[in-house]
């Protein structure tokens, strides 16, 4: 069953397929990679290479200088684009990079191309190799993690072991400059480095320092982080490194957690997560790769050569599932957290990838001793790759075709144009603030605007750091704190608007709720997916708002046009429920005025006219518009009708409660809402009987 046991220089035939099989992903991946911004953190990482700024906990001070690089010897067009390129190039070095590590620890066949293909054709890696995020990177940091332990376990002689184990600990430091969770396998390699060391009786103080120098050199990356915060000429950057308490508390990242991935305690328990990832891998990499991993496994575990490095590939991959199952706090049963939580499960697909590789190839390799034949199973084993990465290909092809996705950046640039001259631009989440503030500072799109993070508010470096580039914003104090705003160090949000009151306000998307403080002296307006804030003494015409906000965003797609774990999922469903945000306000205006009256009839007549509108213009909508329509209707007749007839009034609220129901079945107000269709029925029998008579 076992192969001759490589060792000594590494063969050009382990440097030719592996470097094919990164070519050939790299012809795959670059054609399809976003030309413009897209979701979730990308447009913060961009931004922060455009402004050589410093990126959220942990800073990713390599991807952030990659991505400079990137800015400027791939000038695409746009930012996104170039960055977005750097991304499918990491992800194409990353499956060469597993290719290579099967190449040296069995031979260079059809077992390391399907590691490196498999990988690289999996949804999850695809899918995010065609976006500007730091996980293509820290694919690459763990295929050169497997690529050097499989050199170091094949060295011959002591000058190559110490060669590879520096290597290998410039690496761990290098890759934890870039991705947290990478630490996990670092804390198996090292005692399995030092073992062998030992075992070979070469391990001395002076080879334990020049490891840790190289592991330490690794680190060098995350002096930017210091140098970029003392200069501060960046308009956006996160936290303060300028001490060395500001410098522990980012790479830690305090504010969020340490090995956490949010500032919650929602959790759906352990085995929940780890159900959850083996769904994932039967669904993404497909059952014959993990019964390949399975094989090999099984079958180099007999094999006494190649036994360690494989029981160190599975203990990597346990402590990372058991581990990351227990840290990860987002609750998966929402499809944009289960979005956030898989793409963490690509770094342990890498090990089930290089296990497959070398299951394919110690079975061909068996099968010849056993059987005879060695060329026919290996062209067997050739078939079968070819066919595992037509089907990943095939199956995955459509959904990681990103070059024609201009969802994200639409979305921005329809916020950003609607946004009256010389606002202050209160951002919140992920999807406005990001997106917003790459097309301002990369592009330079709307200049007049300021953008302000409302999270950010509330960290003590906030305005300190970043209020000198906000020219025109007048902080009332230090930081944001609702609570202690009485202190006169920190400050409310009434107190913010209050100090700002010379310029419009707008909320996008949303405002926090730990701070009603705005509600004393606020009104809140809603303008598309944002809110103005205006002085309550501000006069509101109801006609001319609507005729403001009617058609603020030129919004073509169609609705649940994209999966529902996704960002663009987000900004589309943003910009349907958009359209309603007026008439779904002068209805709840209606409804907190006590008296009745024409006032509160015009209301909900203006409520039910757009409502209507909006409803009668499209044929595929959100749910809650027949719902929300059903209840205009419902109010308007009960307030006279304002000039529309009872009849059609009823028919309406029937029509669209039933409509409602057809589509929200599970609502837990379903009994209610049939109980009210049936009212209204009676009320348009007797209506027509009436009549009748």
């Amino acid at each position: 069953m076992s192969a001759p046991r490589p060792g000594g220089p590494v063969s050009w035939g382990s440097w030719l397929l592996s470097g094919a099989t990164a070519a050939g992903v790299a012809a795959v991946y670059l054609p399809r990679v976003q030309r413009t911004v897209p979701g979730g953190d990308s447009g913060e990482l961009i931004t922060a290479a455009c402004e050589l700024g410093v990126a959220h906990p942990p800073g990713y001070p390599v991807f952030t200088l990659l991505s400079r690089l990137a800015l400027d010897l791939l000038p695409l067009g746009s930012p996104a684009y170039s960055v977005n390129v750097l991304a499918g190039l990491l992800g194409a070095m990353a499956a060469g990079a597993l290719c290579f590590s099967v190449c040296r620890l069995h031979d260079a066949g059809p077992g390391a191309v399907l590691a490196g293909g498999a990988f690289a054709l999996s949804r999850l890696a695809w899918q995010w190799a065609m976006v500007a995020e730091v996980f293509s990177l820290n694919n690459l940091f763990v295929g050169l993690l497997f690529s050097l332990a499989a050199c170091f376990r094949s060295a011959e002689t002591c000058g190559q072991r110490r060669k590879y184990g520096q290597l290998g600990a410039l690496c761990c430091g290098l890759g934890l400059c870039n991705q947290h969770t990478f630490v996990l396998y670092v804390v198996v390699i090292v005692p399995w480095v030092l073992h062998r060391l030992h075992t070979h009786q070469e391990l001395s103080v002076r080879t334990v320092v020049l490891l840790g120098t190289c592991f330490l050199v690794g680190f060098l990356p995350y002096l930017y982080l210091p140098l970029s915060s003392t200069l501060n000429r960046a308009r956006w950057s996160w936290g303060d490194q300028t001490t060395l308490s500001g410098l522990v508390t980012h790479l830690l990242r305090a504010e969020y957690g340490t090995f956490s991935l949010a500032k919650t305690e929602s959790r759906v328990g352990m085995a929940r997560m780890l159900e959850a990832q083996l769904d994932h891998c039967v669904k993404d990499l497909s059952p014959p790769v993990l019964v390949l991993a399975g094989m090999g496994l099984i079958m180099l575990s007999w094999d006494r050569g190649r036994r360690a490095i494989t029981w160190l590939l599975a203990a990597m991959l346990c402590l990372y599932s058991l581990f990351f199952a227990w840290r990860a706090n987002l609750d998966i049963n929402r499809p944009l957290f289960l979005g956030v939580v898989e793409r963490f499960w690509m770094q342990s697909d890498a090990v089930l990838c290089v296990l497959a590789g070398l299951g394919l190839s110690a079975a061909c390799t068996g099968l010849g001793q056993w059987q005879g034949g060695g060329p026919l199973w290996r062209a067997a084993g050739w078939a079968v790759t070819a066919g595992l990465l037509a089907h990943l290909a095939q199956s995955n092809y459509r959904l990681c075709d990103q070059r024609d996705n201009t969802v994200v950046d639409r979305f921005a640039r329809n916020v950003l144009r609607s946004i009256p001259s010389g606002s202050i631009v209160l951002t919140r989440g992920d999807l406005p603030g990001n997106s917003l503030r790459y097309l301002h500072f990369c592009h330079g799109l709307r200049p007049d605007l300021r953008l302000v993070e409302q999270e950010m508010m509330t960290y003590g470096w906030y305005v300190a750091k970043l209020g000198r580039h906000l020219p025109g914003v007048h902080f009332p104090g230090l930081w944001w704190d609702p609570v202690l705003s009485e202190r006169g160090e920190t400050f409310s949000l009434e107190q913010f608007l209050s100090h700002n009151s010379q310029r419009p306000v707008f909320a996008c998307i949303g405002l926090p709720e730990g701070d009603p403080s705005w509600e004393r002296a606020f009104s809140r307006w809603p303008w598309g997916v944002c809110d103005q804030l205006v002085p309550s003494s501000t006069p509101f015409h109801p006609e001319e708002w609507a005729r403001r906000t009617r058609n603020l965003y030129n919004w073509t797609e169609p609705y649940k046009s994209f999966p529902r774990e996704s960002w663009e999922k987000v900004a589309n469903e943003e910009m349907w429920q958009a359209r309603m945000k007026t008439a779904f306000f002068l209805f709840d205006l209606a409804e907190r005025q006590s008296s009745a009256g024409g006032g509160k009839t015009h209301l909900y007549e203006l409520s039910y006219s757009l409502y209507r509108e909006i409803v009668e213009t499209h044929s595929d909508y959100p749910s809650n518009w027949d719902k929300n329509l059903a209840l205009a209707s419902e109010r308007l007749l009960r307030a006279g009708g304002g000039g529309h007839s009872p009849e059609s009034l009823l028919n309406q609220s029937i029509a669209h409660f039933s409509l409602y129901l057809d589509k929200e079945g599970g609502d837990p107000q379903a009994s209610a809402i049939r109980e009210a269709i049936a009212h209204l029925e009676r009320e348009r029998r007797r209506l027509r009987e009436l009549y009748t008579t």
